[in-house]
């Protein structure tokens, strides 16, 4: 497999021979940074950690050079960070058991060029060559310029795939903007509450990250601590974690399908909700709260 960039690299933790490692993922993570795929798609993982049937694969798209850093990191030049970055991932994909990790080493600002086409090339490449049955990427909501440039690539290599070769679903996750906004019938809930102990590990490889100013590693245990609290006011939590995700496989089984109409149709639902609630409690009459009788 052809890849633009040549500091690209293909690990695989196994030491399999690259291509019968790429043919036998059946669920591929495609995330912006190094540690993305840890955060958004460890359903994904954790489905194939013990399984002899099902193998995860990561993709990771940016070199990691814009990275946030103090403490032990804050001297760190960007070719150091984008050093340490890139074997952390790999560590991560030892602990998590990937059948492959992918580093296709691009810089942030090409994701967010909307004239470029290497990334999509590339990603189209790995989808022809893996044939995933679940696909996890960025969610189309979400608030940082590199992810929503990540997961439209994603979404028109996906597109660009022959439909039989298409996945089954296609799932866009939280990172940067949850997605508990998300009206209960459109959100796939992915349980995650299994081996704590592995999510943990993994989200504590990044160190990088984590002593040099971020604590994602907390957020991120945190947000799935609150979804599963949270996702239901009126009965007993039947999970410890979980991840919402945003359903993309409309926009990839029907490629004319508009992307932007596709969420904020998604955003329109949030609203209407929101209204309708506060409307039937204020009578259905006047949105101005009245005031309060003073008895003068």
């Amino acid at each position: 497999m052809k890849l633009h960039n040549e500091t690209a690299e293909i690990f695989v933790p196994d030491g399999r021979p690259v291509d019968a490692a790429l043919r036998r993922i059946t669920h591929l993570g495609i995330g912006a940074h190094q540690d993305d795929l840890e955060f958004m798609a460890f359903h994904g993982i954790l489905a194939c950690y013990d399984s002899d049937r099902h193998w995860f694969g990561g993709v990771t798209c940016t070199n990691g050079g814009g990275s946030a850093r103090t403490g032990p990191y804050a001297k760190f030049t960007d070719a150091q960070m984008m050093a340490v970055r890139r074997r952390e991932q790999n560590a991560a994909a030892v602990v998590g058991r990937y059948g492959v990790m992918i580093q296709l080493d691009y810089p942030s600002r090409e994701v967010k060029c909307a004239a470029a086409t290497a990334l999509r090339d590339d990603l189209r490449a790995i989808l022809a060559a893996t044939r995933p049955e679940i696909v996890y990427t960025h969610n189309p909501a979400d608030k940082h310029d590199t992810h929503v440039g990540v997961v439209v690539a994603a979404l028109q290599a996906l597109r660009a795939l022959p439909r039989a070769q298409r996945p089954a679903r296609v799932w866009g996750c939280e990172i940067w903007r949850n997605l508990d906004w998300l009206p209960d019938a459109e959100k796939v809930v992915m349980d995650v509450s299994a081996h704590p102990n592995l999510a943990a590990a993994l989200n504590g490889v990044f160190d990088s990250q984590i002593a040099g100013g971020k604590r994602y590693d907390v957020a991120t245990q945190g947000r799935r601590q609150a979804n599963a609290t949270f996702f239901e006011s009126h009965a007993t939590d039947q999970a410890t974690q979980l991840i919402f995700g945003m359903d993309l496989t409309p926009l990839v089984a029907d490629e004319t399908r508009d992307i932007v109409a596709h969420v904020t149709g998604l955003i329109d639902q949030f609203r209407e909700d929101v209204k309708q609630k506060l409307t039937k409690r204020l009578g259905g009459g006047s949105s101005r709260l009245a005031a309060p009788d003073t008895g003068r």
